[in-house]
């Protein structure tokens, strides 16, 4: 076993790359290759590689980033702009982001914007006067003007140099309104999202286009609009409840996504009915939580681990070769997953049934009985 030597033993502080060396008898630059995990230091022999890493822990090694950043004119640190990491969509994306910053040796620094365009602007400076390398930004759709390398993931973000990781919408919408067609579901209630979301716009349309390329009716009385972003199932709740008070000539609902489809089945079981054996509920997204609820939410699932993955990668590769060319977009493909919230459209006799029964539960039906 290798003896620690006397000088270095005594050390009481971390010690640095030249010290670690010379106790392992290797040059800096080895050392450096494997503790970064280069693909350069790859061909390294793996006994090699260990004594490397088991001498850094023991003597506390730690690399010195100031030192490389100026060596390397960066700063190893990158600006995540998002408008918030409260629970669904954001903390799946992050979590993959952070996983690969990490590994990378990237230090990040986050904020949050509310989707308040002042803050985006404001948190772009400061981000760039800490001298990140550059920018990710989340469902944030300002044309920031930055002279860093920036990705977005579903910010549809047109401003010049910004490399888009997006969805495909219209496949997305096509999986969705298939499976529900497939069915049966003749009258399909379609819920859009915040006009605060940038991908509010472009899965509406998606869906739009979908359906009149389906023939499903697109009646006005069945398309819901989330006023305001929100994570909060409440929004989804109250939509699906207001549309049973006026009608229930309906058998299926697709929703903007799954936390406001977790609102739409409370508010449907709210009301005396079961899905999905009278309407049919399809989520978007898959957060963690579709899974688990009751019952299990059918969705159309964004590759959300993946895209923040990709991301990072490709940001830290614009880093590393500021030259390369790389297109405006890169278009991640979604998947149905069929759980238990969708099933086959009721018989035409119970829709009717359904149609009979909102005469004494709604509002107008209450007038109508009382007129009799």
């Amino acid at each position: 076993m290798t003896q620690v030597k006397p000088e270095l033993a005594a050390e009481k502080r971390p010690v640095n790359l030249k010290q670690l060396a010379e106790y392992l008898h290797l040059s800096q630059t080895t050392v450096s290759l494997v503790l970064n995990n280069s693909p350069s230091g790859r061909s390294i022999p793996q006994h090699t590689r260990e004594r490397v890493f088991e001498a850094a822990r023991r003597f506390q090694y730690r690399p010195n980033y100031f030192a490389r950043s100026l060596r390397n004119s960066r700063s190893m640190s990158v600006g995540v702009i998002v408008p918030d990491v409260s629970d669904g969509y954001f903390p799946v994306v992050m979590n993959a982001i952070e996983e690969h910053l990490l590994k990378s040796h990237y230090f990040y620094v986050s904020a949050s914007h509310y989707r308040r365009p002042d803050l985006v602007e404001e948190y772009s400076r400061r981000l760039m006067e800490r001298a990140v390398d550059g920018l990710l930004l989340l469902d944030t759709p300002a044309q920031i003007h930055v002279p860093v390398p920036a990705v977005a993931i579903s910010s549809h973000n047109p401003a010049p140099g910004v490399v888009n990781i997006v969805l495909d919408h219209d496949l997305a919408a096509r999986l969705a309104l298939q499976h529900l067609r497939g069915l049966g579901h003749e009258r399909i209630a379609l819920m859009q999202g915040a006009p605060g979301i940038t991908d509010a716009k472009y899965r509406w349309i998606s869906i739009m286009n979908v359906a009149e390329e389906m023939g499903i009716p697109i009646e006005p009385g069945l398309c819901m609009h989330i006023a305001e972003a929100t994570q909060s199932p409440e929004a989804g709740y109250r939509l699906m409840r207001d549309l049973l008070q006026l009608r229930r000539d309906f058998t299926a609902i697709f929703c903007f996504n799954d936390i406001s489809a977790l609102g739409a089945v409370r508010a449907i079981c709210d009301a005396g009915l079961r899905v999905p054996q009278d309407i049919s509920v399809v989520g978007f997204d898959d957060i963690i939580t579709a899974a688990f609820s009751k019952p299990s939410l059918t969705t159309v699932q964004q590759p959300l681990r993946k895209m923040g993955l990709t991301a990072a990668q490709v940001l830290l590769e614009r880093i590393a070769d500021p030259e390369k060319e790389w297109p405006a977009e890169i278009v991640m493909e979604p998947e149905l997953i069929v759980r238990e919230s969708t099933g086959p459209a009721p018989e035409k006799s119970r829709r009717t049934e359904a149609r009979g029964s909102l005469s004494l539960a709604s509002p107008l039906g209450e007038l109508h009985k009382r007129a009799g």
